[in-house]
């Protein structure tokens, strides 16, 4: 690891956040990788893949214990690093000088939350202003940041990873790759319905999803998916599991989440799916962090808040 990128991970190892300008330098290095990526970017296994984490810093440090760390493991991030946790920041942070250091042993997907509109409600703006004494151009860069990250992730040319699902207007990757990702998450579309919508076994086709943007989808929908692009398998994150991990459709559809005890209320486990170079997948779970226990949870005041339904809320 380069010296300045070692001195920021054993600052954030501690506890700290960056500094102003190694923030804003960070990002600007990490767009620079970015831009080369296409939407759908394609990974060798092995590889570790990695649900929501929601600013639960010291979780994703007990995830690298588990999964072993970079750059001796490769990894795929399905989104959703921010907002929710207290310890956003350091965890975006962190995320980012593991991709900066070894950019071909980390690869970061967009979760609905990568968008101004979330982290202006759940956390992450207000968590930004504070640590950085209203300085706004912390949060502007992460913005910016967020609308470089790839779409999907292709694991061998057979395991498809997205945030949340498929789309009814979906039919082909080359969809995916296809469509201008350098934006604001938009209100509809594929690209939208891409990072909310939810699988469901007791459903078939496609409904309008109770979180007010996606879709719920049926077996049908990634059977017929999965046929057309000749993929074996698709992984996403977007849903609490209580077990960190749940398997749909026949051992097609796997959702993975690796926030445990999330919002330190639910009492979840979390997982992250190792993946071997045969495509034989491996779900390893772990509980909350003991340093993770007396951090609180951000609502849109930058606040501790224990308003959090149990529904359709990551």
């Amino acid at each position: 690891m380069a010296t300045h990128y070692g001195r920021h991970l054993e600052r954030l190892q501690r506890g700290e956040h960056l500094e102003v300008n190694a923030v804003l330098a960070l990002c600007e290095r990490v767009k620079d990788l970015l831009v080369e990526d296409d939407n759908v970017v394609h990974v060798a296994s092995p590889v570790a893949v990695c649900g929501d984490i929601h600013g639960q810093f010291h979780d994703l440090l007990e995830l690298f214990k588990l999964a072993g760390q970079a750059p001796d493991t490769s990894y795929i991030f399905l989104g959703d690093f921010v907002d929710r946790g207290a310890m956003s920041v350091e965890t975006i942070s962190m995320l980012c000088v593991l991709k900066a250091s070894y950019p071909d042993r980390v690869t970061l997907l967009r979760g609905n939350h990568e968008s101004r509109q979330t982290t202006q409600v759940y956390g992450f703006q207000i968590e930004c202003m504070k640590k950085y004494d209203g300085d706004a151009r912390i949060y502007k860069a992460f913005m910016e940041l967020f609308d470089f990250l790839p779409l999907g992730a292709l694991i061998d040319n057979s395991l498809l990873c997205l945030h949340g699902g498929l789309s009814p207007a979906l039919h082909h990757l080359d969809q995916l790759r296809m469509l201008d990702r350098f934006q604001e998450i938009p209100p509809d579309g594929i690209f939208a319905d891409i990072v909310w919508s939810d699988p469901d076994s007791k459903t078939l086709g496609f409904h309008m999803s109770p979180r007010g943007a996606g879709y719920i989808f049926g077996e049908d929908v990634v059977d017929k998916f999965l046929h057309m692009n000749k993929l074996a398998h698709m992984a996403r994150a977007h849903q609490l599991c209580m077990e960190g991990y749940q398997v749909l459709f026949r051992d097609t559809f796997s959702t993975v989440w690796s926030a445990p005890n999330y919002c330190h209320r639910f009492g979840n486990l979390a997982a992250v799916m190792a993946v071997d170079d045969h495509l034989d997948r491996t779900y390893k779970t772990f509980k909350e962090a003991p340093s993770s226990r007396n951090i609180g949870v951000l609502d849109s005041k930058g606040t501790s808040s224990d308003a959090i339904d149990a529904g359709y809320f990551t």
